[in-house]
């Protein structure tokens, strides 16, 4: 079982892992090793997603999420396999984890209170008389 928080745990065999040659720039390491890897995890049929995780999710993963509802993650950041797919993971469990935190309530907007109202316009009209006497003074 890998932990993501206090309620959600994963199954190991909920995630599949496929391992493929990493693209750019590399040598010979990248030419002939299959240091890629591409984790999959299927939202929509995990048993261990709460509903309300799972449309966050989905509306998280964005591109990475196929028509049918798998979310994709490649990690090719580094030279060795392991590290790799400690990253695949990594990357899941946060997306999972940020999944896993309600949205705010909406902000309703709210208006000033006489007395802000107040102490505003008299703020305005002290700076504006500040101004005002740094003018030349009359000829009389």
């Amino acid at each position: 079982m890998i932990r993501v928080t206090n309620r959600i745990s994963l199954d190991e065999s909920e995630l599949q892992e496929e391992f493929l040659r990493a693209s750019g720039a590399g040598g010979q390491n990248i030419q002939k090793v299959e240091t890629a890897v591409q984790l999959r995890f299927d939202i929509l049929r995990s048993p261990s997603l709460p509903e309300p995780v799972r449309q966050r999710l989905l509306r998280l993963g964005g591109r990475r999420v196929t028509g049918e509802g798998v979310l994709v993650i490649t990690a090719q950041r580094h030279r060795t396999q392991l590290r790799n797919r400690e990253d695949a993971r990594e990357r899941l469990l946060a997306l999972i984890r940020e999944a896993a935190t309600p949205p705010p309530p909406p902000r309703r907007p709210t208006r000033p209170t006489l007395g802000a109202k107040t102490r505003r316009l008299e703020g305005k009209a002290k700076r504006g008389d500040v101004k005002r006497l740094r003018g030349r003074p009359d000829a009389e």
